[in-house]
């Protein structure tokens, strides 16, 4: 889903979080309640940062509290939720559940100390091991600080009947791409329609070609001062770059809603997003036939993987008072009958083994998750206060491929110099 690679800042976050996890953060409001087994009611608090996922979660809050007549899970989704989440951790005020991606929060958070370790706990059984893993390759350690409920998927989103009308087929090397991009070109249609009035669309197109091409590995090696983006990324930058020649006129007039919106009436071909923007479209167009294929980066096609990630996880304060209702809440969330459900109105992919997506519209992924051929989100790796995407479209904007290149090192530098 978009916000989760939405970058959020605050200031002297490290040292607030560290001071609030050096005393008890038990005595928070949110942990506030009875106890179940006594027959009171007990107040669970539910934080998770999805939007578009709310109306999803409050359909399970419901259930679950009609089946746990002595339990009350109430969600609290606000905007900017993980500035709101660091804000309250600042403050010693973890809520009681937490869900939020597989991002540079969760990773600062998470080191931090505030969230149970649930290394060796049933509830861990059932996650697919590929995203296990990959909260921990996130956070460097080896505890597991949270679970793995749901996935998302990016690479290109495409219109069948454009592609059909133009007797183009799915490309499956960067050639191939750029040979159809062109194609739709020199037809007078728009290959791409780019939003790039809101930075952050940047994202989706970057993380392809940064993990596919040069791998997430890059980011702990330039974390270690081995590597940098002026050596190593020109050809991320150049294929960048390149998309911009194949969108609309006004690529930096039009914003994410209004890229939903146009795709699905057909103003192009394809479209550079997750598979979170596939329920706006249908709603936008309901008789769209839409598919989907992984970002075509490089010339090898084996190298071509569905960037995937930890889309939500689920995780548990580790001071809340309600320890045994906070994890019989989230006991039920991963049974799969509730993850099946979430997973098709989101259209999403579940972390949970045993739950598929069996949206037709998904075809082109299957494979890629079927073969374990997934990576990360890059930006998942990269500090959320370097704020990557406006660098994006400030280089998208001035063509300027060196500029670029020093700007996130520089950038990269200051982040790592405060801490």
């Amino acid at each position: 889903m978009k916000k989760t690679i939405k970058p959020v800042v605050v200031s002297v976050l490290a040292m607030s979080v560290l001071s609030a996890c050096g005393s008890n953060a038990a005595d928070n409001s949110a942990n506030s309640g009875g106890n179940a087994s006594s027959g009171e009611k007990v107040k669970v608090e539910f934080f998770q940062n999805k939007t578009e996922a709310k109306a999803t979660f409050d359909k399970l809050v419901a259930k679950f509290n009609e089946a746990n007549p002595n339990i009350v899970v109430t969600q609290v989704n606000p905007p900017d939720a993980e500035t709101v989440l660091k804000t309250r951790a600042a403050k010693k005020d973890i809520p009681d559940v937490v869900g939020i991606g597989a991002t540079d929060t969760y990773k600062t958070l998470s080191g931090s100390g505030l969230f149970e370790d649930f290394t060796g706990d049933p509830l861990a059984e059932n996650i697919q091991p590929a995203y296990l893993q990959m909260l921990k390759d996130l956070t460097g350690s080896d505890e597991l600080n949270g679970l793995p409920f749901s996935s998302n998927a990016s690479g290109v989103i495409y219109n069948k009947a454009m592609f059909a009308e133009a007797g183009v087929t799915v490309p499956t090397t960067w050639d191939e791409f750029m040979a159809v991009a062109q194609k739709f070109k020199d037809s007078g249609k728009n290959a791409f329609y780019l939003t790039l009035k809101d930075s952050w669309t940047t994202l989706t197109p970057f993380n392809s070609l940064s993990t596919i091409i040069k791998g997430n590995d890059f980011f702990k090696e330039r974390a270690a001062g081995t590597v940098t983006f002026a050596d190593s990324f020109n050809e991320v930058a150049e294929k960048l770059l390149k998309l911009t020649e194949y969108g609309q006129k006004d690529i930096f007039g039009k914003g994410y809603n209004d890229g939903n919106t146009a795709f699905a009436k057909g103003e192009s071909a394809m479209y550079l997003q997750g598979v979170w923007a596939i329920p706006e479209i249908v709603k936008a167009n309901p008789s769209i036939e839409l598919g989907v294929f992984p970002f075509p980066a490089t010339n090898d096609a084996a190298d071509n993987k569905v960037i995937s990630g930890v889309d939500t996880l689920l995780t548990i304060s580790k001071n809340t008072k309600h320890k045994e209702e906070a994890k019989k809440f989230v006991d039920f969330l991963l049974q799969p009958e509730n993850v099946s459900l979430y997973i098709n109105e989101q259209k999403a992919f579940p972390a949970v083994q045993g739950v598929t997506q069996d949206d037709p519209t998904m075809d082109g992924f299957k494979e890629a998750f079927t073969a374990g051929n997934l990576a990360d989100f890059a930006d998942h790796y990269i500090p959320s206060a370097m704020k990557v995407d406006t660098i994006n479209q400030s280089f998208l904007q001035k063509k300027d491929i060196k500029a670029y290149l020093e700007q996130l090192d520089k950038e990269w530098d200051k982040v790592a110099n405060r801490k």
